[in-house]
């Protein structure tokens, strides 16, 4: 009988291509399972097969845990201090074990056997598989479309198989059985039943391995695509740039009466591909993201990552693009939050943000409007720039002489010294509750003081729009706090 078990794990061997150890540790878990269903208890089995003589032992094990942890499973764990007790010198993590007796071959139920055995194999045999095709390192998955499951294609490389999910596809794009599919590979996913090689045709990854695929110069590291971003199926734009001044980084990329860019749309289902030029300029980048429309000026806000776009009412409707697709994936590909203003837009928020600021100098430096308006014409915004600002910076406004400029500057700074302590007293006032509630940081916290928010309660009854005028939240972020807040009332 160990003979034949021998020549069993030898004949699995050759027939599947899987190495003998591999066979072997298959066939000590079945014999396990199978004495562990014999004894009819919860005890951990090993089983030992000798790989010379094909004989095999049988032990009962339990595994080392620490003294804190308790025993979860008496049948299969012992403590630590009773295990050095037992046995001597030990760790946490280790084995004790002990011989029982073995269950004959004769008396395993051999359909449950085999259905282990065979189950292990083809475990090692689609790990070797995956394996072999991992290690090529290869981006594109090409393959065939073998079947449909649940929706998601199956699509089959050689021996190797990849589940393209229906998320993952190009929205209307028919696919059939028996046809030629590239895919980019996203990752493997150990956990999945069938196919662990996750695809997708949609994701931003598989436009840039298409170009790298098109564009030599990619390969050869004279160009690099920055950023990419998608509406799949529909417009896409992607950011490059040239690291040799001789290479034209967008001509390149379209090729030769288009060629280069043409092989890519039409993989992707005819996607209309807008190629830009990167910049370390954000606001130029931008620009540039927004193409085919002409920007008239652009304001950037480095606190809130925003930038404001001014355009003219011919180039209104293109910037937004239909549906606002445009302003979107420009948005994705430069990592900006992109507002688009016409220029009466714009002009009337310029006058808002003046007439504020012209309120706060009048009311915090209790000076006429007309000294206001010098100090915005000479680009002060803030009490702080007043008070801080080189002073020779302000000795250069003709209409201010030394002294003026040194009351303006001890007059903010006062007006400051005052708001902060008002703000400090507002802070303290601020309930426990709001303190503690997830996500409410020290910073949030002077905000919502600020405008008037001192309790969980107050919170609660914001609109999610007055909360991200008051804070700065974008607005999902706003809107969880809110629901964070109002939890208790529904306990």
């Amino acid at each position: 009988m160990n003979r034949e078990l021998l020549l069993l794990v030898d004949a699995i061997s050759r027939e599947k291509s899987v190495e003998r150890e591999v066979v072997f540790g298959a066939v000590e878990s079945a014999l396990a399972q199978a004495t562990k269903k014999f004894v009819g208890t919860d005890w951990d089995i090993r089983v030992s097969i000798d790989r010379e003589s094909g004989e095999y032992e049988s032990f009962r094990r339990w595994l080392v845990v620490p003294d804190s942890a308790g025993l979860q499973n008496p049948d299969a764990e012992e403590i630590l201090s009773d295990a050095i007790d037992r046995v001597g010198p030990i760790e946490e993590g280790d084995y004790i074990e002990e011989g029982i007796e073995s269950v004959p071959i004769g008396r395993i139920g051999a359909q449950a056997a085999k259905q282990v055995i065979l189950q292990k194999i083809r475990d090692a045999e689609r790990e070797q598989l995956l394996n072999d095709f991992m290690s090529r390192g290869e981006k594109i998955f090409v393959g065939t479309v073998k079947r449909l499951d649940k929706g998601d294609m199956i699509i089959e490389s050689g021996r190797v198989e990849g589940r393209l999910k229906r998320t993952e596809m190009i929205p209307k794009e028919n696919l059939r059985s028996g046809d030629r599919v590239r895919a980019v590979l996203l990752g493997i996913d150990p956990t999945a039943r069938g196919p662990q090689i996750m695809l997708s045709r949609s994701s931003p990854e598989f436009m840039k391995e298409l170009f790298a695929q098109e564009v030599p110069e990619i390969e050869q590291g004279l160009l690099e695509i920055k950023s990419c971003a998608r509406d799949a199926g529909s417009r896409a734009k992607i950011a490059v740039v040239s690291h040799d001044r001789r290479v034209d980084p967008i001509g390149t990329c379209v090729g030769v009466r288009g060629s280069r860019v043409t092989a890519v749309t039409n993989e992707l289902a005819g996607e209309r591909v807008d190629i830009v030029l990167w910049s370390e300029d954000p606001a130029q980048f931008v620009i540039g993201a927004l193409a085919p429309a002409n920007v008239s000026s652009i304001v950037v806000d480095e606190e809130r990552h925003a930038m404001d776009v001014v355009v003219d009412e011919d180039n209104l409707a293109i910037a937004i693009g239909k549906g606002g697709q445009n302003v979107r994936l420009a948005s994705e590909l430069t990592g900006w939050r992109i507002n688009i203003m016409s220029a009466e837009d714009a002009a009337a928020r310029k006058a808002e943000e003046t007439g504020g600021v012209r309120k706060l100098f009048v009311e915090k430096l209790d000076v006429d409007e007309e000294v206001a308006d010098i100090l915005i014409e000479e680009g002060f915004s803030s009490l702080e720039e007043v008070a801080y600002v080189p002073l020779a910076e302000m000795l250069e406004i003709e209409s201010f002489d030394e002294d003026t400029v040194n009351e303006l500057r001890a007059r903010a700074k006062n007006a400051l010294l005052t708001m902060e302590i008002a703000r400090e007293e507002s802070v303290e006032e601020v309930s426990q509750d709001l303190r503690d509630l997830d996500g409410v940081t020290p910073e949030l916290i002077s905000k919502l003081a600020a405008g008037g928010v001192h309790t969980r309660d107050e919170l609660a009854d914001l609109a999610v729009d007055e909360l991200t005028e008051m804070t700065g939240l974008e607005e999902e972020a706003a809107k969880a706090l809110i629901l964070k807040a109002r939890e208790h009332w529904f306990a």
